[in-house]
This record gives C-alpha cells, sequence and structure tokens, in this order.
C-alpha cells in the first residue's frame, strides 16, 4: 500500500529530486514494516518538528525501530563515492532542535542522548555487512540546515570537530526517535567528498546518481537487517 504524503495530514509533498514523498506499508525480509519514502526537509521551510513528525506517525502505527539513511558528502578523506557508513553518533549543526515547544504526551523532556544510535542495532548491522559482503565504515554525521553544500573552510571545521560525514537531514528524527523512546540505526551513503577535498563541484545530479547506482547493495543490506531483528 502506497499513500502519497500529500494525503496524509501534518504531512507535505517534497520538493526535491529523488523524494518520491509516499508512505508505504509492506513486507521485507519477512516482517510488517512502514517505509518513508522521502522527506520534507528543513531547508524547504519547515520547522524542525514537521521535518520529524513522520517519526510520530510511525510510532503511533507500531513501530519500535527506526532505521534512517541519507546521502552524505564524505568528510573523512579516505571516503569515495558510494561507501556506505554506519551513523554512530551525530553533531547537531542545525542549531534547531524538533523538542523546543511544549511536552507532548509520551515524550521524555530532558532525553538522554548518550547513545542515540542503538549499539545493539550497530552491532546487528555489522553482522548484516558479513553476511552480505556489503562493505560497512562507521563514523559521525553532521547535520547541518542547508540548502548550500559546505564550503572548503566548513568542511575543514567539521573534520576538527569529529565528523566523518555531512548532510542535511537525519538529526531530528533522531532526536525526536529518543525522545519517544524507539531505538535507532543509520547508515549514510557517502554521495561525493566534500568541498575542499572533491577535486570537482559538487551537484545534486551526481548525489543522485550514485544513489541510484548503491540501489542494489543497499536493500541487499537493509533486508538483512530486517530479516534478523529480534
Amino acid at each position: 500500500m502506497r499513500i502519497p504524503y500529500a494525503e496524509i495530514p501534518g504531512f507535505h509533498a517534497p520538493r526535491v529530486e529523488g523524494h518520491k514523498g509516499e508512505l508505504i506499508r509492506g513486507t521485507l525480509g519477512g516482517r510488517e514494516i512502514l517505509a518513508l519514502s522521502g522527506r520534507f526537509h528543513m531547508y524547504e521551510g519547515h520547522d524542525a518538528k514537521v521535518a520529524a513528525f513522520p517519526v510520530r506517525v510511525v510510532h503511533a502505527l507500531g513501530a519500535k525501530v527506526l532505521f534512517v539513511s541519507n546521502a552524505a558528502g564524505g568528510v573523512r578523506r579516505t571516503f569515495n563515492a558510494g561507501d556506505l557508513m554506519i551513523i554512530e553518533d551525530h553533531i547537531n549543526l542545525m542549531f534547531r532542535n524538533p523538542l523546543i515547544g511544549a511536552l507532548e504526551n509520551g515524550d521524555t523532556r530532558f532525553p538522554d542522548m548518550s547513545a542515540p544510535y542503538s549499539p545493539r542495532l550497530i552491532a546487528l548491522l555489522k553482522e548484516c555487512s558479513s553476511a552480505t559482503g556489503v562493505p560497512l565504515a562507521s563514523g559521525v554525521y553532521a547535520g547541518l540546515l542547508g540548502p548550500t553544500y559546505e564550503t572548503p573552510a566548513e568542511v575543514r571545521m567539521l573534520e576538527r570537530l569529529g565528523a566523518d560525514a555531512t548532510g542535511m537531514s537525519t538529526v531530528p528524527e533522531t532526536i525526536v526517535a529518543a525522545a519517544i523512546g524507539m531505538e535507532v540505526a543509520g547508515v549514510s551513503l557517502i554521495t561525493n567528498q566534500a568541498a575542499g577535498i572533491s577535486p570537482v563541484p559538487l551537484s545534486h545530479a551526481d548525489v543522485v546518481a550514485v544513489g541510484n547506482a548503491a540501489a542494489t547493495r543497499f536493500a541487499d543490506l537493509v533486508t538483512e537487517f530486517v530479516r534478523r531483528l529480534g
């Protein structure tokens, strides 16, 4: 079953190439799943609460585990386009938090963020990497507001801060998941070397092309991950 975001109250149709904007219900790896095909981003003008709202919806529908994915620029100098990175931690440089305001029913007011990405699920992803032969690195994801790509000076700053990859999403969803008690696993697809590291200018068309090329490997990994979930 596929429901366009435009038909779901509180959702918005994405306006970015590569984001279909559908809530999908189906089966994967022998389990029932809900999949969010695309995001509506803060750089499109949405509040952090709005960007993370789909997490609340899938949780209300019964989801206990959240698997987040994104396209990211490689800050770690050994990364190449097409590499996959387990997100072990993040740095919120969006300077927005989806929990600001009145406390939502069922939320933790001050959620612990010492392990926003579940150690259990990180270990499971590594097992799935071995089982499928899909290589996985691990690292820290820095979330920035966008929509511009980072400057070379900003990339050098991120490198010094301990970031391995950077993008414009994922952080608000993970924060809300922590507040409502969901386990989170995350994987970044490195679509390009970041500015100042890459020898060529960055383009969204290249990001989409790398995403399409990695689709089969990523699908194999996620299917195995879902199949092994306890």
